[in-house]
C-alpha cells in the first residue's frame, strides 16, 4: 500500500541550502523550492548518478541496469531515478538490494507514489533513502511535470547514464539538460548502436558512450571508496 499522507513527514528547502550555491547555468531552471522525505543529507553529499531509461524495459535492459547499478553502489555512489516502471524501478530496486542508498526524484508530490505499482518501493525509500519532488503536496499529476522532474534529476546527479529508451523517451529530457548543465551524459553502448535520431543528436552534442572499452575509465574518475571488479558488467 502507498504511504499515507498524514505519515509521511515533508519538510521543504531551498534548492541551495540542499544542493550549495548554484551557477548562472543551474539556477536558470532550478526550482525555487524542493520537498523532502527522508535522509535529506543523501541530496547534500556524497556522489549521485542518475541511472535512467525505458518504463517498458527489456529483460536484457534490466540486467545490464542492475549490474551498473551494482558497480556504482561498490563506489560508494547514489543511485538516482525517478520511480518510473521499467529501468528506474531496476535502478532503485538494485540499489536497496546490494546494500546502497537511492533517491527517487518524483513528478508527482512527494507523499504520492507513481505508478501504484510502486507503492511499497516509494515507502521503502521514504523510510530508509530519500524521495524529493518540486511539486508541492496537492498538485494534480499532469504529464509536463515529469519532464520538469527529469531537468530536477539532472541538476542534483553528478552524472546521468541512459541505459535504454526509444524514439518518443521522455528520458531525452534529461539527457539534454544534463549537457546544458556541463554534467556528464553517457549512453550505454548497446543504445548508441541502435538507430535512434535523438541518440545520435546527444552523442553529436557531447554524451559520451559508455561500454567496456571506457568503463574503468570513467569509474576512475567517480570517488574511489571500494574496490571492483569492472570487467563483471557485460555492457
Amino acid at each position: 500500500m502507498m504511504p499515507e499522507a498524514s505519515l509521511v513527514e515533508i519538510q521543504g528547502f531551498a534548492i541551495e541550502d540542499l544542493l550549495g550555491p548554484l551557477n548562472e547555468v543551474e539556477r536558470k531552471f532550478a526550482p525555487e523550492k524542493l520537498f523532502v522525505a527522508g535522509d535529506e543529507g543523501l541530496l547534500k553529499s556524497g556522489r549521485r548518478v542518475s541511472i535512467v531509461g525505458s518504463r517498458r524495459a527489456t529483460s536484457d535492459a534490466i540486467r545490464r541496469t542492475r549490474k551498473l547499478t551494482r558497480i556504482l553502489v561498490a563506489r560508494g555512489v547514489t543511485i538516482v531515478s525517478g520511480l518510473a516502471e521499467g529501468v528506474d524501478t531496476a535502478a532503485h530496486c538494485a540499489a536497496i538490494g546490494c546494500g546502497g542508498r537511492t533517491v527517487a526524484v518524483l513528478g508527482t508530490p512527494v507523499d504520492r507514489a507513481y505508478p501504484k505499482s510502486n507503492s511499497e518501493l516509494h515507502r521503502e525509500i521514504v523510510d530508509s533513502h530519500v524521495a524529493v519532488s518540486q511539486f508541492p503536496r496537492g498538485t494534480p499529476v499532469r504529464p509536463r511535470n515529469f519532464p520538469l522532474r527529469n531537468r530536477t534529476m539532472a541538476l542534483i546527479s553528478d552524472a546521468t547514464v541512459i541505459v535504454a529508451a526509444g524514439e518518443r523517451s521522455g528520458t531525452i529530457h534529461q539527457g539534454w539538460e544534463a549537457l546544458r548543465l556541463g554534467r556528464d551524459l553517457l549512453l550505454l553502448e548497446s543504445l548508441a548502436q541502435s538507430n535512434i535520431a535523438w541518440v545520435r543528436e546527444l552523442t553529436d552534442y557531447g554524451a559520451e558512450v559508455l561500454g567496456d572499452s571506457n568503463l574503468d575509465y570513467w569509474l576512475d574518475s567517480l570517488p574511489e571508496r571500494a574496490a571492483v571488479d569492472a570487467a563483471e558488467l557485460a555492457l
